[in-house]
């Protein structure tokens, strides 16, 4: 037992022979000692880019940043209101049939374009005629018996006057000569009708326009009482566009309207392509409660046919003018928490970021109020890699084009030697 006890004592104080880096307090201390180096390295780096932050020579020898600069100019800035309205023509006949008949022939082609007067289409005129030929027959043989009753009224005045016949005779002569007079009345009435039915019988363009679609066939047959018509005639020279305006703007516009015509531009849907320019006609009588707009027509020449019935446009109307207004590219304008502000290059090669107060901007172009002068050049591409005092490179738009046109003619050029494919062969 005493052996036992002895052995254990000497086993538990036997000294430590591991490795030495394998002690863990050998471990956790290099462990901080590379941490605390790291830490320090981190700290000294970002010292030092604060500091070079800080110098302005040290923007000056980093890379300039290529950019395109246009200069602020001086001029004038219209000032447009804009609204997406409709074409509609100024007249729109569906033209009928006046009489009852069968549609003989027809004398115009679907799409044309006719003046008031033109002969579009013919009904067949037989009845008609025949019943002008009865209407004439009838007025000749009433008109003799006129005749014939006032010769024996003549005689009957001249027997009274001798007392040869009584009053009452002679009377009731008179009487039968109103009488015919009023049968020959009639018949004229029933002689123009008829040539009033005959003259419906050719159907003439009621206005000047382009024709649509023909409705009804020759052959068929048409009734005075048919809702859908022969054809439908559109003026479109000149044309009217309705667009709608915000109730707010009308002041403005009435102002303006007393002083002249108001110019209106049309544009396509993009407002990238102008159509045709005309002048401002009319403003509605009452703002549209709903939607808070009130509706104004413009009238356009319409000469080539820019403009079609129904079809959605942008109306840009002209409401007043700035004289001698600085402008720059809108791309140049650019926003911070406080404000407006543009990058303008200076002398050296590098850029000021001045605030601005903008005024209105149209066409892609801003008018300056205050912060810019006439001939400054200001950074229109590129200015979202800048800063104040950022040094630049100026480059030239039309140099720029050239390349990437020639970088594009280099790439779809074929390598020398290489075989051209014939379509619909093998390569």
């Amino acid at each position: 037992m005493q052996e036992t006890a002895t052995e254990t004592m000497e086993s538990n104080h036997q000294p430590d022979n591991r490795p030495f880096f394998k002690k863990w307090w050998v471990r956790f201390i290099l462990i901080t000692l590379i941490a605390a180096g790291s830490f320090a390295a981190w700290k000294k780096q970002q010292d030092s880019s604060k500091a070079a932050a800080g110098k302005p020579g040290v923007k000056a020898l980093s890379l300039a940043t290529p950019v395109f600069v246009s200069p602020a100019r001086k001029g004038d800035m219209n000032v447009y209101l804009t609204g997406l309205g409709s074409v509609t023509p100024l007249n729109s006949v569906t033209v009928r049939s006046r009489v009852d008949g069968q549609l003989m022939t027809v004398h115009f082609r679907e799409g044309q374009t006719v003046t008031k007067g033109s002969l579009l289409a013919v009904i067949d005129p037989r009845p008609f005629q025949v019943l002008l030929t009865q209407a004439e027959g009838q007025m000749t043989r009433d008109r003799e018996q006129l005749n014939n009753a006032r010769m024996d009224l003549e005689r009957y005045r001249t027997l009274w006057k001798q007392d040869s016949i009584p009053r009452q005779q002679m009377d009731t002569q008179e009487a039968l000569v109103r009488q015919y007079e009023g049968s020959v009345k009639v018949d004229q009435g029933q002689i123009d009708s008829a040539k009033l039915q005959l003259t419906y019988s050719r159907i003439t363009a009621p206005i000047s326009g382009r024709i649509g679609l023909r409705l009804v066939d020759p052959g068929n047959m048409v009734h005075a009482t048919d809702t859908g018509g022969l054809l439908t005639i559109i003026q479109v020279q000149p044309i009217a566009v309705q667009f709608p305006l915000p109730e707010d703007s009308l002041p403005q516009v009435m102002r303006k309207m007393r002083g002249g015509q108001l110019a209106v531009e049309a544009f396509d849907r993009e407002m990238k392509l102008k159509l045709a320019s005309g002048e401002l006609t009319t403003v509605d009588n009452q703002i549209d409660p709903t939607t808070g707009t009130v509706k104004l027509k413009a009238v356009f020449t319409n000469r080539g046919s820019e403009l079609f019935p129904n079809q959605f446009v942008n109306a840009r109307l002209l409401v007043d003018v700035k004289k001698d207004a600085i402008i720059v590219p809108s791309a140049a304008i650019q926003k911070n928490p406080q404000g407006a502000f543009t990058f303008v290059l200076n002398q050296d090669k590098t850029v000021t970021m001045k605030q601005v107060k903008t005024g209105i901007s149209q066409g892609g172009e801003t008018s300056v109020v205050e912060g810019l002068e006439v001939g400054e050049q200001v950074v229109v591409d590129g200015a979202e890699r800048l800063r104040d005092g950022s040094k630049v490179e100026v480059k030239d738009r039309d140099q720029a084009k050239k390349g990437s046109d020639k970088q594009s003619d280099y790439k779809g050029a074929k390598p020398a030697g290489e075989p051209g494919k014939q379509s619909g062969g093998r390569p």
